[in-house]
């Protein structure tokens, strides 16, 4: 099955819904977000790793910033934060413009440190097999780079991430048609979430954001 690009969701928006459904919910599909420290200095520390589209060479190695990305299959498009191209004449693919042949690697960057959950790896991957989808080569694995450690994580692209990554945009092109925001389940993360005062996650286990603002309203009507 091939999406059309009116329905591309956000790429991106896999690590939102790895580390809650709710809170991907509350962002693409209630369109609130909610600035913290956080987000502030992730935001900043993406801005170092491209600002637009470019590329430069270093020796053998073709590095390009801010790469749009899609899948077709997969219904989802973004940008990739550094792709680069080693070349290898015998493995690799060719490039448009480019001599010789040339290996495929994804490089996503993060302000803080590696996390015990695989929302990064997640992330990583679906840029990934977009890139694998759009030069019809294979890509064996891809780095994280963390700002708190200064140094990339390998990380292998196996078959078990892969299928996690594709059933994560099939439950989220689900709960984006049917306009579906899940139900409070709090846990420890929620008191680091940016949305937390969004959320409300105390207040509203039975509750929509949406329901609970027009509750809001109603009662300020009232009074």
């Amino acid at each position: 099955m091939d999406y059309k690009e009116d329905d591309y969701l956000m790429l991106s928006g896999i690590q939102h819904f790895s580390f809650c459904r709710r809170q991907w919910a509350l962002i693409h599909i209630e369109q609130q977000w909610d600035e913290n420290l956080r987000t502030v200095e992730g935001s900043l520390f993406h801005r170092k790793a491209h600002d637009g589209y470019s590329s430069e060479r270093r020796k053998d190695i073709i590095v390009s910033r801010g790469m749009p990305v899609f899948s077709r299959t997969m219904g989802v498009n973004g940008i990739c934060d550094i792709v680069e191209f080693h070349r290898d004449d015998k493995k690799g693919i060719s490039l448009h413009g480019r001599e010789g042949r040339y290996l495929v690697y994804q490089v996503e960057y993060k302000k803080g440190q590696p996390k015990e959950d695989e929302e990064d790896i997640l992330q990583m991957a679906a840029q990934a097999m977009c890139l694998e989808e759009m030069l019809a080569c294979s890509i064996s694995k891809g780095y994280l780079f963390y700002g708190e450690i200064r140094r990339r994580i390998e990380v292998p692209l196996g078959e078990g991430i892969r299928q996690r990554v594709k059933d994560s945009f099939i439950e989220m092109h689900q709960y984006f048609q049917r306009k579906y925001t899940p139900k409070v389940k709090r846990t420890k993360a929620c008191n680091a979430c940016s949305l937390k005062n969004i959320c409300l996650p105390q207040l509203m286990k039975n509750k929509s954001a949406r329901e609970y603002v027009s509750t809001q309203i109603g009662e300020e009507d009232e009074g």
